[in-house]
């Protein structure tokens, strides 16, 4: 449910998954658009409601995907890095092959790498990864040939595509705007699905009551042991799950304690890849090995290096423009590893020194951005931060700084009252309700939570009492018994 289609285009982690567009050498930006359509038919997160740990793999990967190709459109930029994808994609129609494996909820796991130079290519290549007919190409593949020599000047194209209902029939794929009004038709009330589905959700809850234990058990004796400040999860894996990572970190430190001993006043983050993060966390990837890990931990005192370099890089940043301090925007996507976060600094830094910008000391201090490799434009965040390009040009930046710095500070002063006000909702919900914890994903805001929050108290729906419910945009209930209800459900 909650299905959309790409003429809304994606949303991910805040940003937009702009259609904006995918032009260079010999594709335009309308035929680009067209000839990725079935892709996105195929792996839209919103087709994944039911399925978390899929749907999130699916915007990550989009999220890099839009990053590839928006860098293939920048003039004069660098060929970008070969860049790993996975998507879970859906069976929409026959493939082109037989190659991925189905799974039993009618999804294939497809992973490849992107090499290619161009947007024509980096579209064929992902159409052809995930066994995707590229027939519809043909006739613009012809065109383009014979137009290769007299290409127009790059230009934005922001006219959404809708296709003419033949299209499917003759295609096979399934129409999503039909899916979108049949899903709102058959969506449930809340109280008609906490009816059908909370003996499910008890049953698993109680199920996973021991697991629960074992797990704060564990959490506790290794922060104590290992004096770690804290341990973390970037994904929502199970309990078991989270058990079995804590389990093996105890198995390493009971046959060679002394591997452990810089992670002292570390937090620990299990994530998809070893290292460090942007913010200091010591990222313990779930997928390596005891000697993996072991290397990590003779490198940290490297690690912890390059994070005071790093921090002596903001504040000489912070110092240049008027006190302003550059910040790391936590999200769902991939952790940002520290090389990169520093990479991303000096560069900027670099570009800031022989420029002279007339700033005073004190003019920005209380405000904040955040450093994008992927953004040709500064904007300002709807809850007050800035985003700016690395490679940004410094008088449009000042200018920018300038102009926009009344109205950060007011959107932060909102931001930090819808905070507020949520966390005083939550608390009263929780009580209320008699839930055993209420929490919300990433991408809800305050502002969807806050109402949702104040409805939920109106219905003092029973059937919630003594379960975990988490606020989302889909109906689930997980392998833990833990409930999610979209933000805006139907009384």
């Amino acid at each position: 449910m909650y299905v959309t289609t790409f003429l809304r285009y994606v949303r991910l982690g805040g940003r937009c998954f702009s259609a904006r567009i995918i032009q260079r050498r010999n594709l335009s930006g309308a035929d680009a658009i067209n000839a990725l359509r079935p892709f996105y038919f195929a792996v839209h997160p919103d087709f994944f409601g039911q399925h978390p740990r899929e749907r999130e793999v699916n915007e990550n990967s989009l999220q890099r995907l839009n990053g590839y190709l928006e860098n293939l459109q920048k003039p004069g930029a660098r060929s970008p890095k070969p860049t790993k994808l996975t998507f879970y994609v859906r069976d929409t129609k026959e493939r082109a092959d037989s190659s991925g494996s189905v799974l039993a909820s009618g999804f294939r796991s497809v992973s490849f790498t992107l090499h290619s130079k161009d947007v024509l290519s980096t579209v064929l290549d992902v159409l052809r990864s995930c066994s995707l007919s590229v027939e519809h190409m043909q006739d613009v593949l012809k065109a383009e040939t014979k137009k290769s020599s007299t290409q127009q000047p790059e230009t934005a194209f922001y006219r959404p595509i809708k296709w003419d209902k033949t299209y499917y029939t003759f295609t096979g794929f399934r129409d999503p705007e039909q899916e979108l009004e049949q899903a709102k038709r058959v969506e449930p009330t809340l109280s008609l699905w906490l009816r059908n589905n909370e003996p499910e959700a008890t049953k698993k809850q109680n199920a996973s009551l021991p697991h629960r234990e074992e797990l704060k058990r564990l959490k506790r004796v290794l922060i104590q042991e290992l004096g770690l400040l804290d341990i973390r999860w970037q994904r929502k894996w199970g309990v078991s799950h989270k058990c079995c990572q804590l389990q093996s970190l105890s198995r390493l430190y009971t046959q060679s304690p002394e591997a452990l001993h810089n992670l002292k006043g570390h937090i620990i983050v299990f994530t998809d890849q070893s290292g460090m993060n942007a913010s200091g966390h010591v990222m313990l990837g779930t997928m390596d090995v005891h000697h993996q890990w072991s290397k990590l931990f003779e490198r940290l005192p490297s690690y912890r290096s390059l994070f005071q370099q790093s921090d002596w890089l903001k504040e000489r940043i912070s110092h240049l423009l008027g006190g302003i301090q550059v910040i790391h925007i936590k999200r769902m996507g991939p952790a940002l590893p520290l090389e990169e976060h520093y990479s991303t600094l000096n560069t900027f830094h670099k570009r800031l020194l022989p420029q002279r910008l007339f700033l005073h000391p004190r003019s920005l201090q209380g405000l904040t951005m955040t450093l994008e490799n992927d953004r040709s434009t500064p904007c300002l965040h709807e809850t007050g931060h800035f985003i700016i390009p690395t490679m940004c040009d410094t008088l449009q930046l000042q200018n920018f700084l300038q102009s926009q710095a009344q109205e950060a500070r007011r959107r932060i002063q909102r931001k930090d009252k819808l905070e507020a006000e949520e966390e005083d909702i939550i608390s009263s919900c929780l009580q209320d309700l008699s839930l055993r914890s209420l929490s919300k994903e990433p991408s809800v805001s305050s502002s969807q939570m806050i109402p949702c929050c104040r409805r939920l108290m109106e219905e003092r729906s029973p059937q919630m009492q003594g379960l975990h419910l988490c606020i989302s945009h889909f109906y689930s209930v997980m392998q833990d018994g833990d409930l999610c209800i979209p933000w805006d459900w139907k009384g």
